[in-house]
């Protein structure tokens, strides 16, 4: 597992975060056995503070430094994914039609997405289903976007139940 500078527990699973500077640059969904930080800095003690505001209101403005990194066509779809609003999921082909490419390299950008939550590509759907999530249709990774997918048209967090113990 890679290293990070903390790992923080939430609703859906575990997170890792990792950071350059005071910039956010990497947020992992995490397997259920991994061990939560005890201790947060206050880079990890922020952010853990903004995913709290998301799982209170799905509509939550993220308010820290996150700097993606990837190539210059990743960072223009990971861009056109924060104009998405929380409950409003848009297809792959909609969004490759809004910013002028195709809908599997959306689908492609969306899967590499270093920082998922904060760029919303859980998002994008496919035309006719849910579409896949982190580079997979089947498994805990579309677990994790059907919860995510939920908890945007949910009036309260306490109707998700975590997908594993953090």
């Amino acid at each position: 597992m890679p290293t990070y500078d903390a790992i923080l527990s939430s609703p859906v699973c575990c997170l890792g975060a990792r950071f350059i500077g005071d910039a956010l640059t990497r947020l992992d969904f995490l397997p259920a056995d991994a061990r939560v930080s005890t201790r947060l800095d206050s880079r990890a003690r922020l952010l853990a503070g903004e995913l709290d505001a998301y799982w209170r209101d799905p509509a939550h403005v993220f308010d820290l430094l996150f700097v993606p990194q990837g190539t210059p066509f990743q960072l223009r779809v990971w861009h056109a994914l924060l104009a998405i609003p929380a409950g409003q999921p848009t297809t792959y082909g909609a969004l490759a039609k809004q910013i002028g490419t195709a809908a599997r390299a959306v689908g492609q950008a969306c899967g590499s997405n270093p920082l998922p939550i904060l760029i919303p590509c859980h998002r994008v759907v496919a035309a006719s289903g849910l579409g896949g999530f982190m580079h997979s249709s089947v498994g805990a990774p579309l677990d994790v976007k059907t919860r995510l997918l939920a908890h945007e048209h949910a009036p309260s967090p306490t109707l998700m139940k975590p997908l594993g113990k953090c």
